[in-house]
């Protein structure tokens, strides 16, 4: 029997699908920041839709533990 209801992996999917096609069809500067959020959300992809019933929360998670890693790298690389 096939499912009725879409997987939280599916979801992921989708909504990456969605933020891509939107991302390209930015300019300049926007598309490549937009690509990189992109790109940050499929990092813990594979891993949050175990912990989230939500798609767009698992992408979302990903993102900002994305974010707040290079927040963390950038401090440290910063002189004092």
């Amino acid at each position: 029997m096939g499912r009725s209801f879409a997987s939280v992996r599916m979801g992921v999917r989708e909504v990456l699908s969605r933020w891509e096609r939107a991302a390209r069809a930015l300019p300049g500067r926007d598309r490549e920041h937009a690509l990189r959020v992109v790109a940050m959300a499929r990092v813990h992809a594979s891993e949050c839709f175990y912990a989230f019933g939500d798609p767009l929360e698992a992408v979302l998670f990903s993102v900002l533990l994305e974010v707040a890693k290079e927040r963390e790298e950038g401090k440290r690389r910063v002189d004092p």
